[in-house]
């Protein structure tokens, strides 16, 4: 049994001032968040984050987009481009620990809140930019979203079936991974703040975590000079990996090394032979006669449900292919609470997906907070940096607010 988590969250204390919209710096400020950074996001005192009236479904008029992205946040409606705007967000800057935007290279400068014209007046400030194409380049002034990136960076030719036409992967993997090097960035460089006493600039870009995401498909075009073949539900070298029909569904394996191979012929299929064939003794060999290899497999997949086949194949990495319904709603989700129930300001009780970060000690927040309302957190943020009631009935009225 685990012990009893007796710690606070390990950033709590920790401020954020949260500029950023869509994906890509909203997951990288709710990582911090369940992490137990205070979260100040920053909304268009009018509309708002970008996602929050994208298509249904949602919860009260909030998209699913937004609240899958921003949990344990404040919202603060804001008109940065006004004097009284500016006032507060230096206001906020005084005590904060972090910066986080993902405007289009040039806006927070034009704004007056680029780390250049805050550094010196705020040295503490970990300041985390996110773009596209980086803050220089041949492509620094161009907009840029995930689907693009997975276009431009060679992600998108490799996904899709050989002869079918490249297909980009409908989950924005591009964002997420930006996000989780931006979170682990700014952890990095707050434990370096605790050495140096100051903070400093840390830059990310879509372009550049796409091509690093690349990873083994990168290095197979850069050791031999021709980019990896696709090869739809398979793998470029690993074999047999792959979907297999058996007589009541499909099911998923990837068992590309000696050993694992050797298993499933011996434990499940009852064909211990299949290793010593030459055609198949090797990795090379089983890649290079991969069309023979599948076409055993499938004949024999097909003779028997897929649980059953499953049963066999639990020491192995292999599984059946689920919807998202199917996934979400198992058991193993479940026991591991990756969905979590939380009560929701106007919606009341809505599921959202959970956090997979586990500390022995020091929890994350996944139940804290539901995503706030646009502006939900004004008159609380406000009160908490010494404005009183009628400055902020002053700030309303003059359009620096949003409607309360």
């Amino acid at each position: 049994m685990p012990r009893p988590q007796s710690g606070a969250p390990p950033l709590q204390g920790i401020k954020v001032v949260d500029f950023s919209r869509v994906i890509a710096g909203p997951l990288c400020t709710q990582v911090l968040a369940d992490m137990g950074a205070e979260v100040i996001k920053i909304e268009n005192p009018e509309t708002g984050d970008d996602t929050r009236r994208m298509a249904e479904p949602g919860a009260a008029g909030e998209s699913h987009f937004f609240l899958a992205f921003n949990r344990n946040k404040k919202s603060l409606a804001l008109d940065i481009r006004t004097p009284e705007g500016k006032e507060i967000v230096f206001d906020l800057l005084a005590g904060a620990d972090v910066v986080v935007e993902n405007f289009r290279v040039g806006v927070m400068k034009r704004f007056g809140f680029d780390y250049a014209a805050l550094a010196e007046r705020f040295p503490q400030l970990v300041y985390l930019s996110v773009s596209a194409y980086g803050q220089d380049g041949p492509m620094a002034d161009r907009p840029g979203f995930d689907p693009v990136m997975q276009a431009e960076f060679g992600m998108m030719s490799l996904t899709g079936e050989p002869d079918g036409q490249p297909l980009r992967h409908p989950l924005s993997l591009i964002d997420t991974m930006t996000a989780l090097y931006a979170a682990a960035s700014v952890n990095a460089a707050l434990l370096a703040r605790r050495e140096t006493g100051r903070g400093q600039y840390v830059e990310l870009a879509l372009a550049d975590v796409a091509v690093a995401a690349l990873g083994n498909a990168g290095l197979y075009y850069l050791c031999s000079g021709a980019p990896p073949p696709r090869t739809g539900n398979s793998h470029m070298t690993s074999t047999p990996t792959n979907l297999f029909e058996t007589a009541d569904g499909p099911l998923y394996m990837a068992l590309g090394t000696d050993r694992l191979f050797g298993q499933l012929c011996r434990d499940v299929l009852d064909r211990p032979d299949l290793p010593q064939d030459p055609r198949f003794a090797s990795p090379a060999a089983r890649l290079a006669n991969r069309p023979a290899l599948f076409a055993i497999l499938d004949s024999i997949f097909k003779g028997h449900p897929r649980a059953y086949w499953l049963a066999k194949m639990r020491h192995l990495p292999a599984g059946p292919v689920r919807t998202i319904a199917e996934a979400l709603e198992s058991e193993e989700v479940a026991h591991r609470g990756m969905v979590r129930h939380i009560e929701h300001v106007t919606a009341g009780p809505i599921r959202i997906l959970g956090s997979p970060i586990r500390f022995s000690d020091t929890p994350v927040r996944v139940d804290a907070a539901p995503p706030p309302l646009h502006g939900g957190d004004t008159d609380a943020v406000l009160r908490g940096l010494g404005y009183d009631d009628a400055r902020i009935a002053a700030l309303r009225a003059s359009g620096t607010l949003g409607k309360s």
